[in-house]
């Protein structure tokens, strides 16, 4: 079944959101702040070993100036900041709806298991990529849930877009996405979840999300340099 992968995930983190939901009325503030560092450092762990493997630093540093620069025309933060900040009206109350929807996106949608599952299951293939993806991701809504509130749960939404238009295209995508070019993806994004990672540690917010089409701006780099 197509998108069946994705379906799995979607369902993964809107169980793991309302086992957090629950788990979170019985956890004080300390004990959240302590989950939030925990998870922190393990999305950094993350991110450091996919961004380690790059082997051509230049096209992720082109990647980075040129996606950061089309993501500020584009507004990407800011436009979901403004989506999360709507739940927020919506659902006052509920705890930090826009911080738990921007920061669950992010960290859900960057990454090689997104980029890489959604293809596995486009062409056909068992997904079991996003099987994997799916379990991380559920535990990951528990924790994230359970400290920022209910606006995690949002997170599918851009989770189906996302993952869902690649797996569409995947046909497509395979034949640009060769093993060099996959290399510099994960690279970059790698280090967006770096930047998260920050974030959930409380140490600073960082734009991430106006630096997501450096993911795909490494493929052009890539391929118009002639690595591919």
């Amino acid at each position: 079944m197509l998108l069946q992968g994705t379906f799995v995930n979607i369902g993964a983190v809107i169980a793991g959101c309302l086992i957090g939901r629950l788990a979170g009325r019985y956890l004080s503030t300390r004990m959240r702040q302590t989950l939030m560092i925990g998870l922190g450092l393990a999305v950094l762990l993350i991110g450091l070993q996919l961004a380690l493997q790059s082997k051509q630093l230049m096209i992720v540093i082109g990647g980075l100036i040129f996606g950061g620069l089309i993501g500020e025309m584009i507004g990407i933060e800011k436009r979901l900041e403004e989506f999360g900040e709507r739940l927020q009206k919506r659902f006052s109350g509920m705890g930090k709806v826009a911080e738990g929807f921007v920061t669950a996106s992010l960290l859900y949608c960057v990454g090689a298991m997104a980029i890489m599952g959604a293809l596995q299951d486009g062409l056909g293939g068992p997904p079991t990529i996003l099987y994997a993806k799916a379990a991380l991701d559920g535990v990951a809504s528990i924790a994230l849930t359970s400290t920022l509130g209910i606006g995690v749960i949002f997170s599918v939404i851009p989770l189906l877009l996302y993952q869902g238009g690649i797996t569409l295209v995947a046909e497509l995508a395979e034949t640009l996405l060769t093993e060099p070019v996959i290399t510099e993806m994960n690279a970059v994004g790698g280090l967006l979840i770096v930047a998260i990672a920050i974030d959930l540690m409380g140490i600073k917010r960082l734009p991430v999300g106006n630096l997501l089409p450096a993911v795909f701006v490494v493929v052009a780099l890539v391929w118009g340099f002639g690595m591919a």
